[in-house]
This record gives C-alpha cells, sequence and structure tokens, in this order.
C-alpha cells in the first residue's frame, strides 16, 4: 500500500511511536553471590596454571621411563637409572641425602650471596649510567666485555688471587649473573613516560627524589626481570665455582663431580635434580615478589585468558 501523507506527517509519528526494547546485557554477578560460584572460577583458574606444567612433567617422565626401559638394554642401563631408581637411591638413603642436602645448603649460601653483590652492583651501576650519557659510554662495553669473557678460562686465576674458598666462589657468582642486572635495569630507568619526566621537571623535583618516586617504580617490571634471570645464572656459578675450586666444604659441583668419576647415576641425577630445584625455586621467588610488588598495576602482572 501507498503512503500518502507527508513527510512531516510521517516524521511527527515516527517520533511519537513508543521505542523498541532494549536487549539487556548480562549483568556481572553481585557482589554477595554465592561462594561456590567464586571457589568454581578460582579452581579453573588454578587448573589453568597448574594443569599445563604437569601434563608435560607426566610426558618427561614417561619418555624417561620408555628410554630407561625400552632404548637402553639392562646393562647399559647406568647410564640413564629409571626416576624411582633415582629417588629410592638418592633421597631415601639416609647417607646419600645426607651429603646432597649438606651440599645443596653450601650452594645455596654461595648462590644467594652472589646473588645478592650482584643486584647490589648492577642497580648501582645501572643508576649511575642512567644519569649520565658519558658514564653509560665509558661503562656499558665493559659490562658487555664482562659478559663475554671465557668464565671458565679466568676462574681458576679468580682462585690464585683470592684462594679457593668462599670468597671466590661468591665472586665467580657475581660475574656470571651481573650482566642481566645491568642491562635489563638500565633499560628499565631509560624507559620511562617522558610525560612523566616533564611533569618532575616542571615541578622542579630533585634528581634522587625523581629516582625514588618516578624512575625506580617505572622500572620495576625490567628490574625483576633482571633479577630473575640472574637468579638461575647465580645458582649456575655457584656450580662452576664448586667444579674448580677444591678446597672448603663441597657443594654440589663437587658433588657431581665426584658422582661422574665413579658411574653413580642415581647420585649424579639426584644432585641434578636439587640444582634445578634450587634455580626453580630462586626464580620462583622472584617472580612472586615481582607479582606482589607489580601485578596490580602493572600489564606483564594481570592475567590473559
Amino acid at each position: 500500500m501507498i503512503d500518502f501523507r507527508s513527510e512531516s506527517a510521517r516524521t511527527t509519528e515516527a517520533r511519537r511511536a513508543p521505542p523498541a526494547p532494549l536487549a539487556l546485557a548480562p549483568s556481572r554477578p553481585p557482589a554477595g553471590a554465592p561462594k561456590s560460584g567464586r571457589l568454581q572460577s578460582w579452581s579453573v583458574a588454578l587448573a589453568r596454571t597448574v594443569a599445563p606444567p604437569f601434563v608435560v612433567f607426566a610426558v618427561v617422565i614417561g619418555v624417561w621411563l620408555f628410554v630407561s626401559y625400552v632404548v637402553l638394554d639392562a646393562p647399559r642401563r647406568f647410564l640413564l637409572p629409571p626416576p624411582q631408581d633415582v629417588v629410592s637411591v638418592g633421597f631415601f638413603q639416609a647417607a646419600n641425602r645426607d651429603e646432597i642436602f649438606s651440599a645443596l645448603w653450601s650452594t645455596t649460601r654461595i648462590a644467594v650471596v652472589g646473588l645478592a653483590w650482584a643486584i647490589a652492583l648492577g642497580t648501582s651501576f645501572a643508576i649511575m649510567m642512567s644519569w649520565g650519557r658519558w658514564v653509560e659510554r665509558s661503562f656499558y662495553p665493559w659490562a658487555v666485555v664482562l659478559q663475554t669473557l671465557p668464565l671458565l678460562a679466568i676462574v681458576p686465576v679468580i682462585g690464585f688471587w683470592f684462594q679457593y674458598n668462599f670468597k671466590s666462589r661468591v665472586i665467580v657468582c657475581v660475574l656470571i649473573s651481573l650482566f642481566p642486572i645491568i642491562t635489563n635495569t638500565l633499560f628499565g630507568l631509560k624507559s620511562v613516560d617522558q610525560a612523566h619526566r616533564d611533569l618532575f621537571k616542571l615541578h622542579k623535583v630533585g634528581r634522587f627524589k625523581k629516582l625514588v618516586k618516578l624512575e625506580i617504580p617505572s622500572a620495576l617490571p625490567s628490574i625483576f626481570t633482571g633479577w630473575r634471570i640472574s637468579a638461575g645464572l647465580s645458582v649456575i656459578g655457584a656450580i662452576v665455582g664448586d667444579f674448580f675450586f677444591q678446597q672448603g666444604t663441597p657443594g654440589i659441583g663437587r658433588l657431581i663431580q665426584a658422582y661422574t668419576s665413579q658411574l653413580q647415576t642415581d647420585q649424579l641425577f639426584a644432585a641434578v635434580i636439587v640444582c634445578v630445584l634450587l634455580g626453580l625455586t630462586t626464580f620462583w621467588f622472584f617472580g612472586f615478589l615481582a607479582w606482589l610488588l607489580v601485578g596490580s598495576w602493572h600489564e606483564s602482572g594481570q592475567r590473559k585468558d
């Protein structure tokens, strides 16, 4: 049917017509929602976080068992003993367990002290380099040289200079773990938003106060990244020092060397496992610390589905 009304009449009628009903968007559950729903969401999030590593762990154990029992015959099974033999011999026999954990404590002390010194020195050098271009040009190339040094070649020299004791092992840890702290801290300090810098400059804020109030908080994600990398490297440095420095309290490195020479592969793999767990523990500790201090406001700490 043809509508012969004028355009103005049709417009007026359209305006008087009742509005179409709006489609309501699904709303979030109220704050007083049942606890069962919140517990279910937490359980799902926990499963998403924990399940993938355990699946990979199960695959690794399966491959390990397959190689031990299928690929290797009985006379050659000592090359890769089954995981249950490693656990029973290395951790359930009191003599081996006490020996491994005593060496682990020695290695842990060296790694923690070396990492603490690396954090203090690396952060100080990075702050100085962020304050002046000429300081960065003067010191940063030597930081790169430190990273490229053949450490295995200079470790004996460190022993000649500082004796084969606790101090020498700490120095090896510092040399290995220093560079990531310098580079990541310097990157974070130089990546502060320029608008924030201009605001502090407008209010004539001093250099030290600007460092404490602006630059370090903004650089925290990068700083913690450097610490997490160096945490694992400090463990490697402690083990490398044990390989070369045969005096003082034995660490994991010396035990690994002794187990290798005597073909005690069960104890050898147990010692390697505790080394891995030590590195993971230090890495996770700094990751948890970063989540506490940075995760609430920086996008790196936000969960992405």
